[in-house]
């Protein structure tokens, strides 16, 4: 069984963004020589996300609007884990977005869905933060 590693690192200008990973999924794959398998996209922060869904503009713009009803940034003071931070929001919008997805590899590509990719969703931002990338397979 084969097996590869990567990780990618983000630093988003913004306290909250959402990115299309998915060439860069594609690219550690091809770089594996997995042609059966899986691969595991992980986001390494509890203030971030990796998700699966479709890559439109107004959807994403969606995704904000809903999560910040869900968890409004402001006031920090309605969460108590703001003890000394202002990022209880993240938490609960990392929650509700997801850690982690798995995607089964066929022939040696993403085995997807019409429109699906794969996201890395920030609540967070402005500085350095990571996502794993792990394949294993045949």
């Amino acid at each position: 069984m084969k097996h590869h590693r990567k990780e990618l690192s983000f630093t988003t200008p913004t306290r909250r963004a959402f990115i299309n990973i998915t060439a860069e999924v594609e690219r550690a794959v091809a770089e594996s020589g997995v042609k059966e398998g899986f691969v595991l996209v992980n986001a390494m922060h509890i203030t971030a996300s990796v998700f699966i869904n479709d890559d439109e503009r107004g959807l994403h713009h969606d995704f904000e609007q809903w999560l910040e009803k869900l968890a409004p940034e402001k006031p920090h003071s309605q969460y108590r884990h703001n003890g000394g931070e202002d990022n209880g929001d993240a938490h609960l919008k990392r929650q509700v977005m997801g850690r982690e997805v798995v995607v089964a590899i066929t022939g040696g590509r993403l085995d997807f869905g019409p429109w699906e990719q794969i996201f890395y969703g920030e609540f967070d931002g402005m500085r350095r933060k990571r996502v794993l990338v792990k394949i294993i397979g045949e």
